[in-house]
């Protein structure tokens, strides 16, 4: 795990302003900038290819990469070696209008009870759901769209679990992020088809200190199956 301060500039000239298309090309090239940094090489648009949901990947090298933008921070995970895929999510925490409606519709009772155990609606511990939905969707080349499609990742006795079966091993780690100018992150990530943990790299205008909230690790066999306490 590393960081980088001061490098993401182009996500953080972003602006609700700027017109989709142009916040995709700077958001792209962002990425290229990123990944150039993380394999040493420069990186064109010309080395990047995308399978058939859209998902990007390297067309010349076994190395899988995910990337994530929220707020003022860059994230992104690799992961090198065959048949291996990664995810990522970063979130910044801040208020969300229909985040009530969007657990309810797309989140799991035993998740729903996870983000208002304190009795009242924590907008950290919703983010701390989405971002493992988003990591894993996006590691399996899906999309938000696909939400409901997401396994739990709560027991119904609280417990962070992948509520689901798997035909190879997928481990993720969930942590949350925080910097003097009060910024407050909440980040998730993911690998599929190994035993150690993705490359996570993040890029911010501030220092960010990292704190492990869950590891989450699903295989094959349920014996194997780790599912730490909350």
């Amino acid at each position: 795990m590393s960081y980088y301060i001061n490098l993401s500039l182009l996500s953080n000239n972003l602006n609700n302003q700027h017109k989709r298309t142009e916040r995709r090309k700077l958001l792209s090239a962002e990425a290229r900038c990123i990944l150039s940094l993380c394999e040493g090489r420069p990186i064109t648009g010309d080395d990047i290819a995308k399978d058939i949901s859209g998902r990007p990947f390297f067309a010349d090298s076994d190395t899988d990469f995910n990337i994530s933008h929220s707020g003022n921070l860059t994230a992104v995970s690799l992961a090198t070696g065959q048949n291996l895929r990664t995810g990522c999510d970063v979130e910044l925490v801040r208020p969300r209008s229909r985040a009530k409606e969007i657990a309810k519709e797309f989140f799991t009772a035993s998740e729903n009870d996870y983000i208002e155990s304190g009795g009242q609606f924590d907008g950290a511990r919703f983010y701390h759901i989405w971002t493992l939905k988003e990591c894993f969707l996006k590691l399996r080349g899906l999309s938000v769209f696909d939400m409901a499609d997401a396994p739990s990742f709560i027991s119904k006795d609280g417990w962070f679990i992948f509520g689901a079966a798997v035909a190879s091993i997928i481990k993720l780690n969930l942590y949350e992020l925080s910097g003097n100018s009060g910024g407050r992150y909440i980040l998730a990530t993911g690998i599929e088809g190994a035993e150690r943990e993705p490359e996570l790299r993040w890029f911010s205008q501030d220092f960010l200190d990292c704190k492990s909230i869950a590891k989450i690790k699903a295989a094959p066999s349920p014996a194997e199956t780790v599912s730490p306490k909350i």
